[in-house]
């Protein structure tokens, strides 16, 4: 398993959404393969994404319809050609038709090699724990015009066994269809792994705490879950006021039901983390706080004002996880409002957290995302996917903080954003993340995300065009003088 924290490494922060293409978003495809290519030849040694599920239709990688699956929207056809799965001309074909997805799996069906037949059938079994459920909520889904699951038929809405095989029996194809679509998006994703591991690339993927209410989980497993009788939100997940919104977020996600959960020694998060580790060489557990306690919200509030913060028990989930894997390389997402008693539970799992330059500079010394606070077991970024950029933060300080910002970078000759990137790239924690849009010098048009916003979000998108040709070259320089790049390794960090 993937060794955290064997060398420094640097990072780039770029969803696949935000490759660069003709499609209205980032695939899956060639795109990714060139993005490699290119954090090669600038010594990064990290690609660090968002949740890959697929998303509903505010396109937040942190809401989405399965804990398990692959956003659809990511899945590119023509990359099956880089796997032999049919003939040039078939492919081809396909992806003229009307409906190239299902031109594809017919054609697959029938036309494909018995070896490529034993590999779809091998991946649906190992996936049958996640993958059966997914397949038939996509298409019960698609049959009651994507109305979520709780405003279904109540024989569909509570799994009326004897309904949902006669329905899984009558809609045997369409189900099959959106397991291979599946098959298809885990073959081109691992693909794209197995080219940035020659490459000494590690994938750094993201896991939400919480799931979306409107999910395969919750549907599937619904005794894990806060709901009553009918399957709606008892209370639902979120975060008070603090640094981003001044009401709090209400996620809207239901909250775990723990004792439940510990009856069977946390096996749901289990084979979650199991198959993120399949996908992934390491992960971040997003809201990592909500381990220790999380924001409950009485799910008729409309604001995430009157909640209360209730205990869980990540000690023993955690501990679950020691004993089941070799070893946990996860990152603890551990920004806002954290107590003495997360921060323990962090360190005692020996578990790193993050910086964020973007608020180490409000005049305290002792601030700890300054960088002569930062400690080695943990990840510095300039900004993350919810921060504006590190141009556009700067710009929106005040005259008197631009001012203190630069005193304590000793006056950098080069404009925002570099300084800070120096400043992240220079820091004792082994690892630094910089968004793409840094690297690009890029302002806040380009951020990614507004928290506690639902429209224009997760849209941004880079082209080479945009690129100047010099950044790789200076990205390079860098990384090697703060010991960064491959070549500082010893031979047996490189495997």
């Amino acid at each position: 398993m993937f060794k955290l924290f064997s060398n420094r490494r640097t990072g780039i922060l770029l969803h696949p959404t935000s490759l660069p293409g003709s499609y209205d978003q980032g695939k899956l495809n060639n795109e990714a393969f060139n993005f490699i290519d290119f954090l090669y030849s600038s010594s990064v040694t990290i690609w660090q994404i968002l949740p890959l599920g697929p998303t509903h239709e505010d396109a937040s990688p942190y809401q989405s319809y399965s804990s398990f699956a692959l956003n659809p929207k990511l899945l590119d056809l023509s990359m099956l050609r880089r796997w032999d799965c049919l003939p040039k001309d078939k492919i081809d074909a396909c992806l003229n038709s009307c409906s190239p997805l299902n031109s594809t799996y017919k054609t697959f069906i029938h036309e494909s090699s018995q070896k490529n037949h034993a590999l779809f059938t091998a991946f649906k079994t190992s996936n049958q724990y996640w993958l059966d459920d997914y397949a038939l909520f996509r298409v019960l889904k698609n049959q009651h015009d994507e109305k979520p699951w709780y405003e279904w038929p109540s024989e569909l809405r509570d799994r009326e066994l004897n309904t949902l095989k006669k329905i899984s029996k009558k809609k045997e194809v369409e189900v099959d269809e959106f397991k291979f679509e599946q098959f298809v998006l885990f073959n081109s994703w691992h693909q794209i792994k197995e080219y940035a591991t020659l490459k000494h690339i590690a994938i750094f993927g993201d896991i939400p705490l919480f799931v979306s209410h409107d999910s395969a989980d919750v549907w599937a497993n619904r005794s894990l879950f806060d709901l009553d009788e009918e399957g709606m939100l008892i209370t639902v997940a979120g975060v008070p006021p603090d640094y981003f919104c001044a009401t709090g977020q209400r996620w809207g996600n239901p909250h775990y039901l723990w004792d439940e959960m510990a009856k069977d020694d946390y096996s749901w998060w289990i084979q979650r983390l199991s198959y993120h580790f399949i996908l992934y060489d390491m992960v971040r557990i997003d809201h990592f706080r909500g381990l220790e306690s999380s924001w409950k919200i009485p799910a008729e509030e409309k604001t995430a004002l009157k909640g209360e913060w209730k205990k869980a028990p990540g000690a023993q989930l955690l501990t679950a996880f020691e004993k089941h894997f070799q070893s946990l390389p996860i990152v603890a997402e551990d920004l806002g409002i954290i107590t003495p008693e997360v921060e323990a539970l962090r360190v005692h799992f020996k578990l790193p957290g993050m910086k964020i330059l973007q608020f180490a500079f409000n005049g305290d010394t002792k601030n700890p995302y300054l960088p002569h606070n930062h400690t080695p077991q943990s990840v510095i970024y300039t900004g993350t996917h919810d921060n504006d950029t590190t141009l556009g933060w700067y710009q929106g300080l005040e005259n008197n903080k631009q001012k203190h910002c630069l005193k304590y970078l000793n006056y950098p000759e080069k404009a925002m954003p570099w300084p800070l990137i120096q400043a992240a790239l220079a820091s004792v924690a082994q690892i630094a993340i910089i968004p793409m849009q840094d690297i690009m010098s890029l302002g806040s048009e380009h951020r990614m995300n507004i928290p506690g916003t639902t429209n224009e979000n997760w849209k941004w998108r880079f082209q080479w065009n945009d690129t100047p040709k010099s950044i790789s070259d200076d990205f390079k320089s860098l990384n090697k003088i703060y010991g960064r790049d491959i070549d500082s390794w010893s031979d047996s960090e490189i495997s």
